[in-house]
């Protein structure tokens, strides 16, 4: 699992207890991830292999296989939890994945470059990609994903195509 390209699905917040529990921000929506015996790639840890888990006030607290006390689980605090990106499930057409946008590049229907994604950020509305111009990295556009907006995705390509929206960037506004 170390060689293939990863997918973080989730990130250890904090220890839990004192008995090696580690509260989980699960950024997957695939509830199986975190399962008893799912194996994780702990980022700079190794493989990390999940003896149980339970919510708790909103939560999710995981105990790893190994980490049997708060001082082994305080090491783990901040890594982000990994899988191959092979183990994502496919999605619906028009569906991507953050890491199938993030470095493609944002043109409009009339050529000109806006910029590179940098980020994908979920809204309750809607996904909002933030693009950087090479020219200006410090500017960032907000992309709204929507059907209105966006007129094509070619993940393989690395492009976006969007329409002219008016005030979509700083000089337009």
């Amino acid at each position: 699992m170390n060689d293939e390209p990863a997918v973080a699905v989730g990130k250890i917040t904090r220890a839990h207890g004192v008995r090696g529990e580690v509260a989980v921000l699960v950024l997957s929506e695939v509830e199986e991830r975190f399962d008893p015996g799912v194996e994780l790639l702990a980022e700079g840890h190794g493989s990390l292999s999940i003896e149980a888990t339970r919510r708790d006030r909103g939560r999710l607290l995981v105990k790893f296989e190994g980490v049997e006390d708060r001082v082994a689980a305080q090491r783990l605090q901040g890594v982000y939890l990994m899988v191959p990106r092979a183990a994502s499930p496919e999605l619906p057409e028009g569906s991507y994945w953050p890491y199938e946008l993030e470095g493609c590049e944002v043109r409009t229907e009339a050529g000109r470059s806006i910029g590179t994604i940098v980020d994908v950020i979920h809204t309750q509305a809607n996904d909002v990609w933030a693009a950087r111009s090479a020219g200006d990295p410090e500017a960032e556009v907000l992309i709204p994903a929507l059907r209105d907006v966006v007129v094509s995705v070619d993940v393989r390509a690395r492009r976006v195509v969007v329409r002219d929206v008016p005030g979509l960037t700083a000089e337009e506004a």
